[in-house]
């Protein structure tokens, strides 16, 4: 969404306020035990209470931050006098967002800005939305400055699609920020609206789809502005011929090869330009025509022909011409051509990489056509089955296919993507993936738990932290682990029932690893309520 009149406000360290790791670096002994504590699944709802009451700040924005918590708790949080204890409560990710908005109108505006940023979530990962009318009081009644980051990502689909005919203004001036993608009927509304600001707005964004106003105010010098000007917005005859001939800056026929409103005739001479890059972006344009398109087939880049490679419209000619190229980028763009035969991609010299992520991506809003899906799931192109590894509505003969498939791209993608990813394909996942996100693949619905212990030797410290996960590993097992070289295996270890209680008490004292012990679910009574004793008798209810 192009939100014109927003921007991300920075909220971290404000008025001189410790980053969270800051203060979690500063946490001393007693204060990583009581954070560990606020994390034990088995203490009490009182326990709970008592540290949101007296625990240091550490302990707090674990408890508040890290964790589901009871309903008595979360009432105690949203009434709590700390600024900082209730903005670690806006920012978490595993409780109910209902229960986050509780703090909608919180007095402080850190409390709010954090509300408004949202939880911390992993790359790709969308933070489940706020409730629609929190939102829309929140538009209607936060500073614009506020609503910036990750806040866009809070907002719920069917709230999105309303935005340009909400009844309320400022709900319909975001509405706007869709402009490029809205009927002709609903810009004509919004340019006609009875409230100022959306006009405002509404005109705002009309101007930038003048090319005579864009020319107006086009910088000429390289910067931002000049980039997204010559990019995404209409340009005069005038503007394209200065850029060709007098550039600002060494990207900037780059920039305009991109652009939607470039003229036919100056798409034909990008087409020939001497700069590879310039020729690359202009095979992209749908308006190529097959004059500029066979030309670029011969071009002498391999990255220009890997571009025209992924065309659609190419025709059997260009398509058996590339075929034979002698880069093997190009012959693999063109093997994924939808016009192809499965005997024609046979014949294709291509090679399948095994570098790329393969990692979790959220469902497409609008969902992929499930008879492409099939095709590309049936395909002897592993690239075209991993396609369909992602689907997250891949139904279940198609997920039985995957699971075995040879190609440990395919596998790993279903497993990181796909809801009903079976237990075994995960597990077989997480010991073969290394790349990025590959802890995601814990967190999966189906991930196993039985016979995890049978890794507690492996060289892969990752997989022997599985072993932490078995509620059948040995104490002996469990005791050697919490000495383990990798801090993860350690830390995981120690929070395993079957620690040895003399093991459990010597960690207590270790600074390292006092949270995991404390957050042992096997924690002894007598013992939380000597470090409630010990730990908490110093420090202020306010700290």
């Amino acid at each position: 969404m192009d939100r014109v009149f927003t921007r991300p406000v920075d909220i971290s360290g404000v008025q001189g306020m410790p980053m969270p790791e800051q203060i979690w670096a500063d946490a001393d002994l007693p204060t990583r035990r009581l954070a560990g504590l606020a994390l034990n699944p088995f203490v009490s709802e009182s326990i709970l209470l008592r540290l949101l009451s007296e625990a240091p700040l550490a302990a707090r924005m674990v408890l508040c931050r890290d964790r589901i918590l009871p309903d008595a708790v979360i009432d105690a949080v949203i009434k709590h006098p700390d600024t900082y204890t209730r903005s670690f409560f806006a920012r978490n990710p595993h409780v109910d967002p209902a229960q986050r908005v509780r703090l909608v109108d919180d007095p402080e505006w850190f409390v709010r800005a954090h509300l408004a940023e949202g939880p911390r979530v992993a790359v790709f990962t969308r933070p489940r939305p706020l409730p629609d009318e929190a939102v829309v009081h929140m538009i209607n009644t936060y500073d614009d400055e506020i609503l910036g980051g990750r806040f866009y990502q809070q907002i719920s689909t069917r709230l999105r699609r309303s935005m340009p005919t909400h009844p309320v203004a400022k709900v319909r001036r975001w509405g706007v920020g869709e402009w490029a993608s809205l009927p002709g009927d609903l810009r004509a509304a919004l340019l006609t609206d009875p409230d100022g600001e959306v006009r405002e707005t509404a005109q705002r964004q009309a101007r930038y789809q003048d090319p005579a106003w864009v020319e107006s105010v086009l910088p000429d010098r390289p910067c931002h502005g000049r980039t997204d000007l010559l990019v995404h917005h209409p340009l005069t005859r005038a503007v394209v011929e200065g850029v060709l001939a007098r550039p600002a800056g060494k990207g900037d026929k780059a920039m305009i090869a991109v652009n939607p409103s470039l003229p036919p005739d100056t798409v034909v001479l990008l087409a020939a330009d001497s700069d590879p890059e310039v020729r690359v972006r202009i095979a992209r344009r749908v308006d190529l025509g097959p004059a500029e398109c066979r030309a670029l087939v011969a071009d002498p880049d391999p990255d220009v022909r890997t571009q025209v490679a992924y065309r659609e419209d190419l025709g059997p000619t260009e398509r058996r011409t590339l075929m034979t190229d002698p880069h093997p980028d190009v012959r693999l763009a063109v093997s994924l051509h939808p016009a192809l035969s499965e005997e024609e991609r046979a014949r294709i010299d291509y090679q399948v990489p095994m570098d790329h992520p393969f990692d979790f991506r959220p469902a497409p809003e609008v969902p992929e056509d499930p008879e492409t899906v099939r095709r590309n799931a049936l395909s002897n192109h592993p690239l075209l089955r991993r396609q369909a590894a992602r689907d997250h509505l891949l139904p279940p003969d198609l997920v039985a296919r995957l699971a075995a498939d040879d190609d440990p791209g395919v596998r790993v993608l279903l497993a990181q993507n796909h809801p009903d990813a079976p237990a075994p394909l995960l597990l077989r996942s997480f010991i073969e993936y290394q790349g990025p996100e590959r802890g995601h693949l814990t967190t999966r619905p189906n991930f196993p738990t039985d016979g995890l212990a049978a890794f507690a030797d492996h060289e892969d410290p990752a997989v022997r932290a599985l072993a932490a996960r078995d509620a059948e590993t040995e104490p002996t097992v469990v005791d050697r682990l919490t000495q383990d070289p990798e801090h993860a295996v350690r830390a995981a270890a120690t929070r395993h029932p079957n620690l040895p209680r003399s093991r459990l008490e010597v960690l207590l004292d270790d600074e390292e690893l006092a949270r995991d012990a404390a957050a042992n679910p096997a924690l002894a009574l007598d013992t939380i309520r000597r470090l409630l004793k010990t730990d908490s008798r110093r420090v202020r209810p306010s700290a």
